[in-house]
């Protein structure tokens, strides 16, 4: 019986959902770090509504081999009228191993955030310390939507593609 438990709680210590070495939060093999901000940690101020408001720089790796797409959702869970998303991206070229600083990889296509435009919304919190979650998803398929879809969009139409996820998330508070 000791022994089950045991196994059982290494078990479970051993699950997809980890820190990554490089601050990015695991979900089975695929990665998804920031040269810019580590994992729980602040996002500069230059990717915000205070700064540029560009997007940071993204790394990706242990993308399935049979991918067809990535998807990349960014939002914010604190938001006082519910998530905020930040940033809508589909039909990332699975072969993509990074988002470069305010850009976007040829075929890839943006959706509509909740300002309700096409494109990355930085971080602006009203008030407090927001987290932000970006979410990067393989899929076995490209999507077909036009790039007025949002999130809830993008979320129906992945469904049953998923192969793989990770995630990254940052921290960011106005002064």
């Amino acid at each position: 019986m000791r022994n089950t438990i045991f196994g059982l709680v290494l078990l479970a210590l051993a699950s997809p959902a980890v820190a990554g070495e490089k601050g990015g939060t695991t979900m089975g093999a695929m990665h998804l770090t920031s040269p810019a901000f580590a994992n729980g940690a602040a996002i500069p101020a230059a990717y915000t509504c205070d700064g540029t408001d560009g997007s940071p720089p993204l790394v990706i790796d242990g993308v399935p081999d049979k991918a067809r797409s990535l998807v990349l959702i960014m939002d914010d869970p604190d938001a006082p009228m519910g998530t905020w998303v930040h940033w809508v991206l589909w039909n990332i070229p699975p072969q993509t191993a990074a988002l470069a600083e305010n850009s976007v990889p040829a075929g890839s296509v943006q959706g509509r955030n909740s300002w309700q435009r096409t494109g990355y919304g930085g971080p602006c919190p009203p008030s407090g310390s927001h987290r932000y979650f970006f979410k990067l998803y393989a899929l076995d398929t490209l999507l077909n939507l036009p790039a007025s879809a949002g999130k809830a969009d993008v979320e129906r139409a992945m469904k049953g593609h998923v192969m793989a996820d990770a995630g990254l998330m940052g921290i960011y508070r106005r002064r």
